[in-house]
């Protein structure tokens, strides 16, 4: 099981939990000492502009964020989402050119070298989020020829669902032209998705995310079939909203129905699920 946090510059009340760089080290030794071992980051940007280029920065807040996680717990695996949404001033996972159309060879330089900056900062495994093609092949490219040959990428693959909201709105990541599904895959379409993971195994993903986890199992079983690349479901915002809650009688977040979920997940052949409620369900498998 591998633990997201959403990383902000400042605390606040937001649909989701989030933590700043400040308080990453208490949770991942609490992380270590439950038995977590990776993390997954998503971090905000106040800094936006039409060419993503902040997410390529030293002291962006996903590079401060992969520090504090590592000088915390170097035990522990690092995973970084690779993306643009939370730097682009349109919201969207690409960029675009003068006619407002995605620019792919655009995307995949500037995905690229936010992918040697996430190394560069100690993230042990990047996650080209867009669904470009193209975006994990120069990742890997660029990664080997800044020296980060051991570091592994593993991009999502995506399901186009509501299910996302909460996350959107919490990271500032909702495209200004409202609900933007240009790369991801239709639910309707499993074939797609399978294709589209083949495709980016063989452009040289090392594992794959696969999103949203609660809509995945029938595409995880028969990848399980079809590639030695380890499987990661994913489960989302609306997964961790919609499957626990906060017992109000103990304070505690029930997550029964998200260890059922991934207790079928694992049946499926999934590697390990990545979850907001990580720490939660370890305390509850503890206690």
């Amino acid at each position: 099981m591998s633990m997201v946090l959403l990383v902000t510059e400042e605390e606040g009340d937001r649909p989701m939990p989030t933590l700043t760089v400040g308080q990453i080290p208490s949770v991942m030794r609490e992380a270590r000492q439950l038995g977590i071992r990776s993390v997954k980051l998503f971090a905000e940007s106040t800094e936006r502009d039409n060419g993503g280029e902040f997410s390529t920065v030293p002291d962006a807040l996903m590079a401060r964020a992969i520090r504090a996680a590592k000088d915390a717990e170097p035990g522990i695996a690092v995973m970084t989402e690779t993306c643009l949404c939370s730097y682009t001033d349109t919201g969207f996972c690409y960029l675009v050119d003068r006619n407002e159309r995605p620019d792919i060879a655009a995307t995949i330089d500037v995905t690229s070298r936010q992918a040697v900056a996430h190394a560069a900062a100690g993230a042990d495994i990047v996650g080209p989020a867009s669904m470009v093609i193209g975006t994990t092949k120069g990742a890997r490219e660029a990664l080997n020829s800044a020296g980060h040959e051991s570091v592994s990428i593993m991009p999502h693959v995506i399901f186009w669902s509501g299910l996302y909201d909460g996350f959107r709105r919490t990271m500032g990541a909702t495209p200004k032209a409202g609900v933007d599904r240009e790369f991801q895959v239709s639910p309707g379409k499993p074939e797609q998705f399978i294709d589209t993971s083949l495709q980016l195994v063989g452009d040289g993903a090392d594992m794959l995310l696969l999103e949203p986890a609660l809509f995945s199992a029938d595409v995880l079983a028969e990848l399980k079939k079809r590639t030695l690349a380890p499987l990661f479901p994913f489960s989302v915002s609306g997964e961790y909203t919609a499957l626990s809650y906060v017992d109000t009688s103990t304070g505690k977040r029930n997550v029964g129905r998200l260890v059922e979920l991934f207790t079928m997940l694992k049946r499926a052949g999934a590697e390990a699920s990545i979850t907001y409620a990580a720490l939660d369900i370890a305390r509850h498998l503890n206690g």
